[in-house]
């Protein structure tokens, strides 16, 4: 084969790649921003906030301190409000009612037990049921913001590949450049 041929070859394929690299930088530049712009949107719509830093939850205090008073806007705040604060209240209602740490199933189950069991005992049927009530809204919500962390760091990732796309584009247009400089010095006698 001629080497200006494989040149050709190697040159043109060097100069797809490039295409295809800033093509995928901009449609990963889109997503980020759509994830970015999404996540944002949907949790301002939700207005949270952080309570005042003397209200949080001891056990998590020193770690939601920096988000005192401030409005749940982004992906890492949605995760630590459901982390470090919903999570905090859950097990905080769950061991206050039945004296240690429970999940939604767990206290579902004590009070089904209760109800279907003929069990007479209305306070602690009451209090299992609001205990339950407040479990689910608490998962759920937990539910909600972790989606919104993901979908946010999905968002964060694309930006990222965005910036390696980009520089690889880069580093291919530069390489298949190089190519077309290498075969206008190449002779037509050589081969590989």
């Amino acid at each position: 084969m001629k080497r200006k041929n494989f040149d050709k070859i190697v040159t043109a394929v060097g100069f797809g790649l490039a295409v295809f690299l800033f093509v995928a930088a901009g449609l990963l530049n889109w997503g980020a921003g759509f994830a970015k712009d999404s996540v944002t949107t949907q949790l301002e719509n939700q207005n949270i906030s952080f309570p005042a830093a003397e209200a949080m939850p001891p056990a998590t205090k020193d770690s939601l301190a920096k988000w005192a008073g401030m409005k749940v806007t982004t992906g890492e705040m949605a995760r630590d409000y459901s982390d470090k604060y919903i999570w905090e209240h859950m097990k905080a209602a769950s061991t206050g009612a039945v004296g240690k740490p429970a999940t939604y199933s767990e206290v579902s189950g004590m009070y089904l037990g209760l109800v279907k069991g003929g069990s007479t005992d209305t306070a602690q049927i009451a209090k299992l049921g609001d205990l339950r009530q407040t479990l689910f809204m608490g998962n759920t919500l937990r539910g909600m913001l972790l989606e919104a962390y993901a979908f946010g760091t999905l968002g964060t990732i694309a930006g990222y590949a965005t910036i390696a796309a980009l520089i690889g584009g880069l580093v291919m247009l530069l390489l298949s450049i190089a190519g077309l400089l290498h075969i206008r010095r190449t002779p037509d006698s050589a081969t590989i």
